[in-house]
């Protein structure tokens, strides 16, 4: 039963960092841009309003930080403990 628990656990802890990165890039890059632009800003970057810059920034850091954590957490729980595994024999 507590061994379910945990797996449960680490899969919503997974899907919820996948969801949230997901989330912050469509924000990024279908929601939060100026008239006329799609994807990156490129040169479009110039013109835009300082508001709309920092919100679209803000969502940037938050998938940054999303895409960390996802990383920081598979590494520690997925992949060292195989990576020990292979090794420690």
């Amino acid at each position: 039963m507590q061994q379910k628990l945990i797996k449960l656990l680490h899969w919503v802890l997974i899907l919820t960092l996948v969801q949230e990165f997901l989330y912050a890039s469509y924000m990024i890059f279908f929601v939060v841009k100026p008239d006329g632009v799609s994807g990156p800003l490129l040169n479009a970057a110039r013109s835009i309003p300082f508001e709309l810059m920092v919100t679209r920034r803000l969502y940037a850091l938050e998938a940054w930080i999303s895409f960390g954590a996802l990383a920081i957490y598979l590494g520690i729980t997925v992949i060292y403990p195989r990576f020990k595994k292979d090794y420690s024999k």
